[in-house]
């Protein structure tokens, strides 16, 4: 018996068994997630269609669109479930790294899976999943949805080195009450455990990371694509010359590598600030890098927009830490205050607001 396997929760735990009257479209990305998520919902009686969305295939880019897609259909074979394959590659380009690049380019830094879970898995899948009949749609997240009086919440997943709900705060009451996340109830042990008795051929396969449906990718050579490199000056708080970069596009707040200092200061040095307008880089040590306080715009509540003040925790990355804050509402801006200081604070990121498991929303950090 294998380590992970002394750790097993039985599937039965996961699988009420019996026939459910609805059709639900499965998101297969080929990962052992959705697989799961696929063969649960299939157990509970479930009529399962396992889908297959492309939305790159730019094998220099690490792109492993065939390689997953053969996976993907792999799995349904086993599990006797119908395969589509959709291509939203014109639109995906459109939607999300159009986006990416233009928020670059602008000295930002964006979360591109934030956007395409809310224009592509949760905007065009589920627009096609509806137009074909299905009641459904399931995606292997790690997240949970709950309702209650006719009102759906969003909660972070069990496995809290895992929970996806930060790239979900977009969502909507439509949305959460057509969507399934199987495996939001299961850590990720059980989840490749019961791949592997189920016998679903993706139960050793790693896991994605990189950039949604495109991979590991350096982000760097990926924006130059599009951002010609321009060298630039980086400067201290004075404003001083102090050494040279690349093309302030291509870093982010909190930076500390990838740019040259000519004067050594026995400290690291980091990027605390960007003037998009003379190309300039500006440094500063570890505690100019440290914030108690932001702004957040285009804001999204997934229920009720919430009182004009009150406490929260705050995340500004996937798996970053949670902060304990009091946010004030002014306007359609949130004020962001933390109890202490926040490293890397970058423009452009999504914040994310928490109630204890329950993702109350989130915006763009000003």
């Amino acid at each position: 018996m294998t380590d992970i396997e002394t750790n097993f929760v039985s599937p039965m735990k996961y699988i009420v068994a019996g026939k459910v009257n609805k059709k639900v479209a499965v998101g297969l990305s080929g990962g052992v997630d959705s697989s799961v998520s696929a063969y649960l919902l299939n157990e509970q009686g479930y009529e399962v269609t396992g889908v297959y969305i492309q939305c790159w295939a730019e094998r220099a880019d690490g792109c492993r669109a065939d390689e997953d897609r053969a996976d993907a259909a792999a799995v349904a074979g086993v599990l006797g479930i119908k395969f589509e394959h959709l291509d939203f590659i014109k639109e995906y380009k459109a939607k999300v790294i159009d986006y990416f690049y233009k928020e670059y380019q602008a000295g930002r830094t964006p979360n591109p899976d934030v956007m395409c879970n809310r224009d592509i898995k949760f905007g065009m899948f589920m627009k096609w999943a509806e137009e074909n009949g299905f009641d459904m749609i399931a995606t292997g997240h790690y997240a949970r949805i709950s309702e209650k009086d006719g009102k759906y919440s969003l909660l972070k997943g069990i496995d809290t080195s895992k929970d996806q709900s930060y790239f979900l705060y977009l969502l909507d009451q439509e949305q959460l009450s057509s969507t399934l996340f199987p495996v939001g109830d299961m850590v990720k042990a059980d989840v490749r455990v019961l791949a592997e008795k189920a016998g679903l051929p993706t139960y050793r396969k790693p896991d994605s990371v990189g950039i949604c449906f495109i991979g590991e990718v350096d982000i760097k050579e990926f924006l130059k694509k599009r951002i010609n490199p321009v060298t630039g000056n980086v400067v201290d708080k004075t404003g001083k010359a102090i050494g040279q970069h690349e093309g302030a596009q291509f870093y982010t707040i909190g930076q500390r590598h990838g740019f040259t200092v000519e004067e050594y200061t026995g400290l690291p040095m980091y990027v605390i600030g960007k003037n998009m307008d003379e190309n300039e880089l500006i440094v500063g040590f570890a505690n100019d890098v440290n914030r108690d306080s932001f702004c957040v715009s285009e804001l999204h509540w997934i229920n009720d927009t919430p009182v004009d003040e009150f406490v929260c925790d705050v995340r500004i990355r996937h798996l970053g830490e949670l902060h304990k804050s009091i946010v004030k509402l002014e306007k359609g801006v949130a004020e962001v205050k933390m109890e202490e200081p926040i490293f890397g604070v970058a423009p452009g990121q999504s914040a994310v607001f928490y109630k204890g498991d329950v993702v109350l929303g989130g915006g763009i950090i000003e």
